[in-house]
């Protein structure tokens, strides 16, 4: 057996499909056979940890990385955990409110909605969604008290995102998903940063790292990373740094690139 391969999976879009919530039996059986050959897998996700509960129920990890950096699990040991602080916290939620848009505070516990039903669609679909997953944490985004790790956002046509960016940007990487929909993380994390200190733990070598992605918030893991694997179905920003194109979620384009880099045999 070659040397031991580190293995970071996104989630939506790469482990799970667009059409469904489930992952693809050959997904698991591709990630299954690379751990028994001694290879280790890891969730690397914007999503926070109890987002991430549905991916646990379904394959067996070696670790996960959640909050785009903020929050690494290897196994039960937590390495690494980084929580937004109260002042910081009041004044996210000023600009949210200065700026006429609404968001998501998301925590290890789930994410923290506002009390009354919002004007924006897309935001009460989202507090739908994340209510069909459990994933609903106590503690309104008003209220104080309670911590969280990242956040994301949602604008409509009266939203002031300039003013908002202009406020945050030193200290947020405020990440634009399209759709009127920004994902927010503290400055100095990333999927990259999450990598970097999982190959440093285990002492694996950068050539040795393979990601496994599809969105723009899978940029920093991508020009990061030696190996890059672009899911079939992706944002156009990560073609310049992809070392390898596979198939869609659907056609079991996880196995598929496994199989063809030579990761399993």
């Amino acid at each position: 057996m070659g040397s031991r391969k580190a293995l970071f999976f996104d989630v939506d879009g790469t482990l799970l499909g667009k059409f469904s919530g489930g992952i693809p039996q050959s997904a698991k059986e591709a990630i299954g056979k690379a751990r028994r050959m001694g290879h280790l897998a890891f969730v690397n996700s914007g999503r926070t940890s109890r987002l991430l509960d549905p991916i646990r129920e379904q394959i067996e990890l070696d670790g996960y990385l959640c909050g785009c950096g903020t929050h690494i699990m290897l196994g039960e040991k937590e390495l690494y955990a980084k929580a937004i602080p109260q002042d910081t916290a009041s004044r996210i939620k000023k600009a949210l409110r200065d700026c006429r848009m609404e968001g998501v505070l998301e925590g290890k516990d789930g994410c923290h909605f506002t009390r009354e039903k919002s004007w924006i669609p897309q935001l009460e679909r989202m507090r739908e969604d994340i209510g069909k997953m459990g994933c609903i944490a106590p503690g309104f985004l008003e209220d104080e008290g309670y911590e969280f790790d990242k956040f994301c956002c949602v604008t409509d046509s009266q939203s002031d995102i300039g003013e908002f960016t202009k406020r945050l940007e030193a200290e947020f990487q405020i990440i634009d998903r399209g759709h009127n929909f920004w994902e927010c993380v503290p400055a100095g994390h990333s999927k990259a940063t999450a990598i970097q200190m999982v190959l440093e733990h285990y002492g694996i070598d950068l050539e040795e790292a393979y990601v496994f992605g599809d969105s723009t918030n899978d940029l920093s893991m991508f020009t990061y990373a030696e190996n890059a694997v672009l899911m079939g179905d992706h944002d156009k920003e990560l073609e310049p740094y992809a070392t390898f194109v596979t198939k869609k979620v659907e056609e079991d384009g996880v196995a598929f690139a496994m199989e063809r880099l030579g990761i399993i045999g």
